[in-house]
C-alpha cells in the first residue's frame, strides 16, 4: 500500500484502497464537474440537435401531456428505442410545466447535466476502489462529454448509456448485489442490447456471481413491467427500430456496422481517430491487464476485473451489432466506444497509481499513458470547438436540413396543413416535434410499421425470422396505413413556387421541401 493509504474490507468481500484526504477531496468534485461539462455541452449543442433526436423528445413530450406512448398524438406506435430516456425525458418535461412548459428541450438539458454529474459520481467510486489519481476520473468523464460522435447524437440516449454501464461496473466492482440488480434493470431499459454488459459484467465480478438469482430477480423486477407492457399493449417486445434500422441499412452500401469507421474517416479522418483511439487503447490495454492477471497475477489488479469486463461487453457489443445487419448509424457506435474507452483510463490509473508499489511498474509508462488519453481529450475539445460556439450542426450529420430550418419549416407547416395529415419526406422527427400535427411514416403510423414488419420476417434468417414472430405475436396485424392529406417531398436546390421551403444542410447543402396534395 502507498503510503497514506490503508485496506478497508466492504460488503461484498471486494478490497478497497482508502485515499488520503488531498486525493478523497479531488475526487469528489467529479460529479460537480461532470455536471458542469454537460451543462457547458449542452449549451453548445442544444441548437443543433439530430432529427433522430427529435424523436425521442416528440415522445416525450407526447407522454408528457397526452398519456399517449407514440411520435403524434393519437398515433400509437413503439418506435422509441429507449424506453428509460423517453421516460426520463418525459418526467422532467413533466416538471418544466411548472414554469409554463411544458419544454422538452429543456428537459434534455437538465438529463445532461444529471448523466455528467452521474458519469462523475461513478469514476468518484471507482477512483475510490482502485485506487486511481483524481485526473483518471476527470479524463474519464470528458472522454465521453467531449466525445464528438456523443454530441453529435444528443438527444439520444448516448449519454444515458455510458452512465448507466459505468454505474453498473461500480457496484459490480464494490459486490453490491441488489444495487447492481436495480442498474441491470435500467440497462435494460437503456436498451435492450445493453444486456450483453449485464451479463459479462456480472459473471466478472464474484460478489455478484454469488447472489446471482438475487441479482436476476431484482433486475426483472426493475425492467419486466415495462417490457410485458410493451409486449402485450403495443405490441412488440422490442421496439420496431430494430426492423426499421435493419431495412435501411441498404442506404449505406456498401457499408456496413463493421465497416462504418472506415466509412466515417474517410469524410471525418480527425473526428473518427479522436473518438475511436481511447477505445482502441481500452482494447491495448484489455489485453495487457488479461496477460497481467492472468500471467504476473499482481493482486491489486484482479479489481479491475468487472471495468475490464466493461471493455469486454464492448467488443462483444461491435461483433453482436456486425452480425444484426444494421447501417452504421454513427450513434450505434456510443456503446462500445465508451465502455472500452473507460477501461483505458482506468487501467492506465491503475497502472500510475501502483507504479510505486511494484518495481516492474516504475518509470514514465503510465504518466506518458495518462498523459496520452489526455491529448485525445483536448484533441476532442479541439474539434467540438471546430464547429464553432454554438454548433449550427453537428460534427457527424447527415440530415437533409438543420435544426433551425426543420423548426421554421415544421412550424409553418403545421399552420399550413390546418389538422390535415401528412406524409414525411424521410426525416420526421423535428418536423414532428415543431409541426404538432398528424405526419406519418414508420415511425409515427404502426399500420406503416406493420407492413415493414412483415417484409422483414419473410427475408429474414430462420433465426431471426424466429425471434421476430415471437416479439410481435401480440401485434396487431389488422392495423391499416393512414391515408394522407398531403405529402411533403425534399428535392436539391432552392425553393420554387407556393408551398416550398428553402432549406440548408451541412451535410446537403441548399435544398427544398414542396407540399402536394395527394389524390
Amino acid at each position: 500500500m502507498a503510503v497514506g493509504q490503508r485496506a478497508v474490507v466492504p460488503r461484498g468481500g471486494q478490497v478497497l484502497a482508502e485515499t488520503d484526504a488531498k486525493t478523497t477531496t479531488a475526487h469528489r468534485w467529479l460529479p460537480v464537474f461532470g455536471a458542469v461539462l454537460g451543462a457547458a455541452v449542452f449549451l453548445v449543442v442544444r441548437g443543433s440537435l439530430t432529427d433522430d433526436g427529435y424523436i425521442t423528445l416528440a415522445y416525450a413530450r407526447n407522454l408528457a401531456v397526452h398519456g399517449e406512448w407514440g411520435l403524434i398524438p393519437g398515433s400509437p406506435a413503439n418506435s422509441a428505442t429507449s424506453p428509460l430516456n423517453v421516460l426520463l425525458l418525459a418526467a422532467l418535461t413533466l416538471v418544466t410545466r411548472l414554469s409554463g412548459g411544458p419544454h422538452p428541450v429543456v428537459a434534455l438539458g437538465i438529463l445532461t447535466v444529471l448523466c455528467g454529474a452521474a458519469l462523475g459520481w461513478a469514476w468518484l467510486r471507482l477512483g475510490r476502489a482502485l485506487a486511481l489519481p483524481a485526473a483518471a476520473g476527470v479524463l474519464g468523464v470528458a472522454l465521453v462529454l467531449l466525445n464528438p460522435f456523443v454530441l453529435s447524437a444528443i438527444g439520444l440516449e448516448v449519454l444515458l448509456i455510458p452512465a448507466v454501464l459505468l454505474v453498473l461496473t461500480v457496484f459490480a466492482v464494490e459486490g453490491r448485489p441488489a444495487l447492481f440488480g436495480v442498474t441491470a434493470g435500467l440497462t435494460v431499459l437503456t436498451r435492450l442490447d445493453l444486456v450483453l454488459f449485464v451479463v459479462v459484467i456480472a459473471v466478472s465480478a464474484p460478489a455478484i456471481r454469488r447472489r446471482l438469482p438475487r441479482v436476476v430477480g431484482v433486475a426483472v423486477l426493475t425492467a419486466a413491467p415495462w417490457f410485458v407492457v410493451s409486449w402485450v399493449a403495443f405490441g412488440s417486445f422490442v421496439p420496431d427500430t430494430l426492423v426499421i434500422k435493419q431495412l435501411q441499412a441498404g442506404l449505406f452500401a456498401p457499408w456496413t456496422y463493421s465497416t462504418g469507421p472506415v466509412m466515417y474517416y474517410v469524410g471525418w479522418p480527425v473526428t473518427v481517430l479522436v473518438s475511436f483511439v481511447p477505445a482502441l487503447l481500452g482494447v491495448v490495454a484489455l489485453a495487457g491487464w488479461a496477460a497481467a492477471r492472468f500471467g504476473v497475477r499482481w493482486p491489486e489488479f484482479p479489481a479491475l476485473g468487472p471495468v475490464a469486463a466493461l471493455a469486454g461487453g464492448g467488443i462483444l457489443y461491435y461483433v453482436a451489432y456486425s452480425f444484426l445487419g444494421v447501417g452504421p448509424f454513427h450513434w450505434y457506435y456510443v456503446a462500445p466506444l465508451t465502455a472500452a474507452s473507460a477501461f483505458a483510463v482506468a487501467a492506465f490509473g491503475a497502472w500510475a497509481g501502483q507504479a510505486r508499489e511494484h518495481p516492474a511498474l516504475r518509470g514514465a509508462p503510465p504518466a506518458v499513458a495518462l498523459g496520452l488519453v489526455g491529448v485525445l481529450v483536448l484533441a476532442g475539445a479541439a474539434v467540438d470547438a471546430a464547429q464553432g460556439v454554438p454548433w449550427k450542426s453537428p460534427v457527424i450529420f447527415g440530415n437533409w436540413a438543420s435544426a433551425p430550418d426543420y423548426a421554421r419549416v415544421g412550424t409553418e407547416l403545421g399552420a399550413r396543413l390546418g389538422g390535415a395529415s401528412v406524409a414525411s419526406p424521410g426525416e420526421i422527427g423535428t418536423l414532428a416535434y415543431y409541426c404538432e400535427c398528424a405526419i406519418l411514416d414508420e415511425f409515427s403510423d404502426r399500420g406503416r410499421a406493420v407492413a415493414l414488419v412483415e417484409q422483414r420476417i419473410a427475408t429474414a434468417n430462420p433465426l431471426m425470422s424466429l425471434a421476430l414472430r415471437v416479439n410481435y405475436h401480440w401485434l396487431d396485424r389488422s392495423a391499416a396505413p393512414r391515408k394522407p392529406d398531403y405529402r411533403l417531398v425534399y428535392g436539391t436546390g432552392p425553393a420554387t413556387g407556393p408551398d416550398s421551403w428553402q432549406v440548408r444542410s451541412a451535410a446537403k447543402g441548399v435544398g427544398h421541401f414542396t407540399l402536394t396534395r395527394e389524390p
